[in-house]
């Protein structure tokens, strides 16, 4: 039985395009300047802040995020970023008795505002939070925690194959490949997003999963 659902955030539940267009604006480049790069480095396997890198060479990353957040520029989330499935089908699963967690790779901040929206979940922790991040053992360790389920009835949904499915199913974790997003798409066929124990388009078929095992009980 499918007990805990756990979510990863960015580009599952979250548009990644405030995000990217908000540092295009900082470094002064066009917005579909930055697009276009993390497509590319996306495609190359490479760290997505490679983009940043390439526009601004020598940057520190993370001395230009905290002086992006002291200038009142800094990341932020609200509802017009969460895609449009993802409140309903939040919902439909606690209708359903599963208990909805959300963990990412994602900021404190992030953590804060997500926690702002009052989503229809149980848990809502980012690594920034937990001090460590995916894909690492312990990051799923934290995941299991909080998921009040074994590994076998929790069911980690994700868009990264080698940062989702495949840490995940290393811990014992089902897993639920969403195609959305540039890795999502890019990725869909390599063998770790087929190896995932589900493979979806949309976070209502993953509400379609779970009540197909409800019916089996």
């Amino acid at each position: 039985m499918i007990r805990t659902v756990v979510f990863d955030i960015g580009e599952t539940l979250v548009r990644d395009d405030r995000y990217w267009a908000s540092w295009a604006d900082w470094l002064g480049v066009p917005r579909h300047t930055v697009a276009a790069l993390v497509g590319a480095v996306v495609a190359e396997g490479r760290d997505n802040a490679d983009a940043l890198r390439m526009v601004s060479p020598g940057i520190d990353v993370a001395a230009e995020y905290e002086a992006r957040e002291a200038a009142g520029r800094g990341e932020y989330v609200d509802e017009a970023d969460l895609y449009p499935d993802v409140r309903p089908a939040l919902a439909r699963l606690r209708g359903l008795g599963v208990r909805v967690v959300i963990a990412g790779n994602q900021t404190v901040k992030i953590g804060g505002l997500l926690r702002g929206l009052s989503l229809p979940v149980d848990f809502v922790a980012t690594s920034g939070e937990w001090g460590v991040a995916k894909p690492s053992r312990e990051f799923f360790t934290r995941v299991l925690d909080s998921s009040g389920a074994p590994a076998y009835e929790t069911v980690y949904v994700g868009d990264h194959p080698a940062n989702d499915i495949t840490p995940a199913a290393a811990a014992g974790l089902r897993t639920a490949h969403l195609r959305r997003g540039p890795w999502g798409y890019l990725w869909a066929s390599r063998p770790e997003a087929a190896a995932a124990d589900w493979r979806i388009d949309s976070l209502f078929d993953l509400v379609s999963v779970v009540e197909a095992d409800r019916s089996t009980e």
